[in-house]
């Protein structure tokens, strides 16, 4: 019997796929079918030798309401920006969400709010001075 390389009092029960340190079951991380200590973990996350390790997520509620509010300050990009603002919305409202709680489907619905204002501003526009 041997103890855990973290916690020398606790029984260790397996060594780590990665550097062969015994590991308590606190300490075992279990990733993909391999078992790796906190310190591989986190090595592996920094060097990015772990492929499925997930280290960041696109905000696409941010995106989608930046591209639908940014481009009211020059809005003669917004009959580009709006489709482009409404299509993240859709296409991602189920994507993963950020770590942290956010209300992202409020963001979205802004977001397509927002972006529909401007269309129907511009189509709005282009009818009065066509028919003027």
């Amino acid at each position: 019997e041997s103890g855990c390389f973290y916690h020398p009092e606790k029984k260790a029960v397996l060594p780590c796929d990665s550097c062969g340190r015994f590991l308590c079951a606190l300490c075992d991380v279990d990733f993909n079918g391999q078992h790796v200590c906190p310190t591989c973990l986190e090595v592996g996350k920094k060097k990015g030798k772990i492929k499925n390790l997930l280290n960041h997520r696109t905000r696409y509620d941010s995106i989608a309401i930046a591209l639908a509010v940014f481009p009211l300050l020059i809005f003669y990009i917004t009959p580009l920006t709006a489709p482009i603002a409404i299509y993240i919305a859709i296409r991602y409202w189920n994507a993963p969400v950020s770590i942290v709680p956010r209300r992202h489907k409020v963001r979205y619905v802004s977001a397509i709010v927002i972006a529909s204002l401007q269309i129907i501003g511009w189509a709005v526009g282009i009818y009065y001075f066509t028919n003027r």
